[in-house]
């Protein structure tokens, strides 16, 4: 398995993730609330260059203990999985909306979720590459069914109306599969309607049984 793709399972209880997390996850909620009061502020040159040393000295205590290179995915032996860097769900990650997909019992999936200022495109609308990120996630995961492993191999999308900041919609579902392809087809909604559809063809790599045997392995018993 190539270490582009690679999943690693780290040694660590599910009860320390979600303390983790519980750590974690307000500090990139914080992360992403300081980058929209950055966009929108009227504050005066004093407050801004106050705030600019008050955020390199936390950058710098935060990086005082770091790993190398990106988070990666991991999971533990319990098949507890996570992927705070994610740009489209990372809890760790405040670029990211962020996004929570939800999975329905037919298989179709969606999301609901607020995009401000820090995803503007043409005035007062998304930026239509965010709009392909968020796209191309939950196809993703709607291809995988979190089973099993895909990854983007094309994505097609028809931009039909803008898509306004604030509140929008994500579906999807699998329209079917052929050998190693699952085929999704997706749409956005938002205040002016349907803004964007998308069909996209995932792939299941050719290491995926191996990987897929090794966790089940680690995690034992269901």
């Amino acid at each position: 398995m190539s270490d582009v793709t690679a999943f690693r399972l780290v040694d660590v209880t599910d009860a320390e993730v979600e303390a983790i997390e519980a750590s974690y996850g307000p500090l990139a909620q914080a992360v992403r609330g300081l980058v929209d009061a950055t966009i929108r502020s009227n504050a005066g040159p004093e407050v801004v260059a106050d705030a600019l040393r008050t955020v390199e000295e936390l950058t710098a205590r935060l990086r005082e203990d770091q790993i190398d290179g990106p988070s990666g995915v991991n999971y533990n032996a319990t098949g507890k999985a996570w992927n705070w860097g994610n740009a489209a769900v990372g809890l760790r990650n405040g670029a990211a909306p962020p996004m929570t997909v939800m999975h329905e019992p037919d298989g179709t999936t969606w999301a609901e979720l607020d995009l401000g200022a820090a995803y503007e495109g043409p005035p007062g609308c998304a930026h239509g590459g965010v709009s392909a990120l968020l796209l191309d996630h939950l196809m993703g995961v709607t291809a995988s069914q979190m089973t099993r492993v895909t990854l983007t191999g094309t994505l097609t999308l028809r931009y039909r109306n803008p898509l306004p900041l604030g509140p929008i919609r994500l579906d999807a579902r699998v329209s079917g599969e052929e050998g190693r392809k699952v085929f999704v087809e997706a749409s956005i909604a938002g205040g002016l309607g349907t803004a964007i559809e998308a069909e996209g063809i995932f792939i299941i790599p050719r290491w995926s049984g191996e990987f897929e045997s090794v966790v089940a392995s680690d995690a034992g018993p269901a």
